[in-house]
């Protein structure tokens, strides 16, 4: 594909199939053809600022010119049944044979099934909205794609670069404890199949090999075909759950119901406290909305897909819960290698097998459904050129993004190959919370506000309750991590919430109503993910916070240097897929 325009305009190309790339192949806009047009651009920073900023993509704008600057188009062939497999893929992997023993053992006892459901809970008010918003807007740009139709291109932008990071060190985690696990399989110790360099810093120092071996295969898989991808997905994933069916039936025969006495030994805060760890279980479902572009009928496929997988994963969860506590006491479950370690003490050593090899395949479709998410994540981004469209090819042959998943898993193998789990651990996803958050209150804005249509006074009314809304739970939020053991300020902040949510829903008109599938009971709904999703992100320790302000400022800088300039001037060329210049262009109603 080539767009051309003279005297400076814009230039689209793909290099893919040349054996030389030019500078032009990966900036090809106009800001930075040569040092004075950067210079003029750079100065020019505030002012493109106060456009985008206000900039909402239209709906028809992202489905058709901006899909059409990958080149080719992805092949439509998913159905609800890849998808829920995808669904069941994406989820179930190392959290449950790990985070399950971590918090019955410290943190919540044998209520940690009550930590699964509210964390359940949470997951599925996210899905809902991702399922109306993926019906809605079938892009393979996600999460980015719906925030920048509703929030606009900065908002899109630093949620979808969080999102990013998030992929790329869960990614890494993940292949990880595959090396650490696929040792289990073979009673070595992890450090047997590791390379220690004395040299290179503590905890960067355990070279995994393994693990940059399985993501090259699991690369290779998701670049081949994404229907391949599919049956291989779905093929592992039965196997997967007929693995976990096995370890509900055969850790019930060595049940004992004493153990579950005391069943909440740490109250209410030690359910919370474990469902925010726990959330990270869920993790892994909006990759799966990042496939609506290549499904055959969104309308129908995706609500069985996304909220058919998300039902079995939190009866399956649950249930397996329920079984490890029945097993052992709360305080004697193995921190480390619960279902394992619990099997081996019920004299049913030969099982601690069939886990470890039910976790490492668990492991396997979490990495492969997560390759594919992101790298459509990252070529949607690349098609609004906030970050250069050579990503945004998409393989006239394969029908998959092949430049974006090389380069997103690279970077995703280079973390794996180096960091230690420890290190990658900590990192937990304030990212992911912080994203679905953004979609929730994107769903809101969806229903309620329409360009041109919906009047001021509704608008502002809208504004005010959405800030009361966001304000009550991050109030809430900071008490309960300050002192959960009072009660006073949750007698205000959750009235706010609740008369907040109310209103809107009272006195603001819906401005338009989904045509495929919506979420039911809005704005209680939305508001409801809004706040759990914030009072979750209270939970998370100040090294996660650490880490997100520090890369939020990386994008910053990144978007104020390049992204911006580059979907400025995307935006303003006349000729980019044949769009009317004021497609993107920000407004704001008087």
């Amino acid at each position: 594909m080539e767009v051309t325009k003279g005297d400076g305009g814009l230039k689209q190309r793909n290099c893919c199939g040349k054996f030389n790339c030019s500078k032009a192949d990966f900036l090809p806009e106009p800001s930075f053809q040569d040092w004075p047009s950067y210079l003029k651009a750079l100065g020019q920073t505030g002012t493109r600022f106060r456009d985008r900023i206000t900039a909402r993509s239209p709906e028809d704008f992202e489905l058709h010119e901006v899909r059409a600057r990958s080149g080719h188009e992805m092949k439509k062939n998913l159905t609800w049944w890849d998808l829920t497999w995808f669904g069941i893929g994406a989820v179930i992997g190392s959290g449950i044979f790990v985070l399950t023993g971590q918090e019955a053992n410290e943190v919540v006892g044998p209520a940690v099934v009550v930590s699964y459901a509210v964390s359940g809970v949470s997951a599925m008010l996210s899905v809902f909205c991702y399922t109306e918003f993926a019906v809605e807007i079938p892009s393979a740009g996600g999460s980015f794609a719906y925030l920048r139709v509703e929030l606009g291109d900065f908002i899109a932008f630093i949620g979808a670069g969080n999102i990013i990071l998030e992929y790329v060190i869960g990614g890494a985690a993940v292949a990880r404890t595959w090396t650490s696990y696929f040792a289990t399989l073979l009673n070595y110790d992890s450090s047997h199949f590791r390379i220690h360099v004395s040299s290179f810093k503590e905890n960067y120092n355990e070279l995994d090999p393994i693990a940059v071996a399985v993501i090259v295969i699991i690369c290779a898989v998701s670049v081949y075909s994404t229907k391949g991808t599919s049956r291989f997905n779905y093929i592992a994933s039965i196997i997967h759950i007929i693995i976990l069916v096995f370890i509900i039936i055969a850790g019930s025969t060595k049940a004992d119901t004493k153990n579950y006495s005391p069943f909440a030994p740490y109250g209410a805060q030690g359910i919370f406290t474990a469902s925010a760890v726990l959330f990270f279980a869920y993790i892994g479902f909006d990759a799966v909305s990042t496939m609506a572009e290549e499904t055959k009928n969104p309308g129908k496929d995706i609500p069985i897909g996304l909220i058919g997988s998300m039902t079995v994963i939190t009866v399956l969860y649950c249930t397996l819960a329920v079984v490890l506590c029945l097993m052992q006491p709360y305080k004697e479950i193995d921190v480390n290698a619960p279902f394992s370690v619990a099997f081996k003490k019920v004299g049913m050593e030969w099982a601690q097998y069939i886990v470890a090899f039910g976790a490492l395949k668990g492991m396997t479709t979490v990495l492969l459904v997560s390759a594919v998410g992101q790298a459509r994540y990252l070529t949607h981004i690349a098609r609004s050129h906030m970050m250069t469209p050579w990503l945004a090819n998409v393989n006239s042959k394969t029908g998959t993004p092949i430049n974006a998943t090389i380069v997103m898993l690279t970077a995703t193998a280079i973390v794996a190959f180096f960091t230690s789990l420890s290190i990658l651990s900590n990192l937990l996803s304030i990212s992911t919370l912080f994203i679905f958050m953004l979609v929730a209150v994107a769903l809101l804005v969806r229903r309620y506000y329409a360009t041109g249509e919906t009047l001021n006074a509704d608008r502002n009314k809208l504004i005010a309750f959405i800030v009361l809304i966001i304000s009550s739970s991050i109030a809430t939020a900071a008490y309960y991590g300050l002192d959960s053991s009072g009660w006073i300020v949750y007698v205000i902040t959750l009235p706010i919430w609740f008369f907040s949510t109310l209103g809107l829903w009272l006195f603001v008109p819906q401005a338009r109503a989904p045509k495929l599938w919506g979420v039911p009971l809005v704005p209680w709904f939305p508001s409801a993910s809004i706040m759990i999703n914030i009072f979750l992100l209270g939970s998370i320790d100040k090294d996660s916070f650490v880490r997100f302000g520090f890369w939020t400022l990386l994008l910053l800088v990144y978007y104020f240097f390049i992204g911006l300039h580059a979907s400025y001037d995307v935006a303003k060329d006349e000729t980019i897929a044949s769009a009317p210049p004021t497609l993107e262009e920000g407004t704001v109603d008087k």
